[in-house]
């Protein structure tokens, strides 16, 4: 459980629903709150379901210079741009996937090494480096059957980014290991980490963390999991969270 008089070394930042607020934007009271917090030395790490290239003109806007983790921790980036670690999910899983998607007629993203793929698919599913599968399925019924059918390959890590997509990584990825990582890397424990999250996909940091922090818009289970509630992302519940506890 976290506790007031701890000393943070790093904040790991979730950014859809977290960091960003419901236009896609970094509010001013967020940015000030993570320019100080810099400031004092201590690494802010965006931790994301987004790949590298939605999310590196976020950090350099906020001239974060510590590690970037993506993919939900598929992938970490360092400071300079330079790959710390890659971690690809099977082809085989990929196509069963892409045969749910046309089976069903679901909306999918899906993430390689090189792009996003949303419309069109690669005819030769091998040829690719796959970090992630997503679906989005607004139809409650469907997406528990297509969580079961899913549920059924153990070598698959499922979560979701909101509470209408489901987001498939490799089994073991997520953000907790990736943050471990970084740990490791700058020489600090997860003791010293304060973790900030709204989704099933942050759940695993937000245990990990010193002090686990879920948004006021975050989904229940988030929040039951979290040892404090900050404000909701339209709020700046994360300036809240560092002003109380960090700041």
């Amino acid at each position: 459980m976290a506790n007031q008089k701890k000393e943070f070394k790093l904040i790991a930042l979730d950014m859809d629903g977290t960091l960003l607020n419901e236009k896609g934007e970094i509010s001013e009271a967020n940015w000030q709150a993570i320019a100080e917090a810099e400031e004092k030395g201590i690494h802010v790490v965006l931790s994301t379901g987004r790949s590298r290239s939605t999310s590196i003109e976020f950090a350099e806007s906020l001239k974060l210079s510590s590690y970037l983790i993506n993919v939900n921790g598929s992938e970490i980036w360092d400071g300079s741009g330079n790959l710390v670690e890659r971690t690809i999910l099977h082809g085989d899983y990929i196509q069963t996937m892409w045969d749910l998607t046309q089976q069903h007629n679901l909306a999918f993203w899906a993430v390689t090494s090189e792009k996003i793929w949303r419309e069109d698919f690669p005819a030769d599913v091998s040829a690719h480096e796959w970090l992630k599968f997503g679906y989005d399925i607004p139809d409650d019924q469907l997406r528990k059957q297509i969580l079961e059918t899913l549920s059924e390959n153990k070598e698959l890590e499922i979560t979701n980014s909101s509470p209408t997509n489901i987001e498939v990584n490799a089994l073991g990825i997520n953000k907790a290991k990736a943050l471990m990582t970084v740990c490791n890397l700058l020489n600090i424990s997860m003791d010293e980490v304060i973790a900030m999250g709204d989704s099933l996909n942050d759940i695993a940091m937000i245990k990990e963390a010193g002090c686990g922090v879920a948004m006021g818009n975050a989904q229940d289970i988030v929040k039951d999991a979290a040892d404090w509630v900050t404000g909701t992302n339209r709020e700046d519940g994360v300036a809240q969270a560092i002003r109380h506890w960090v700041l």
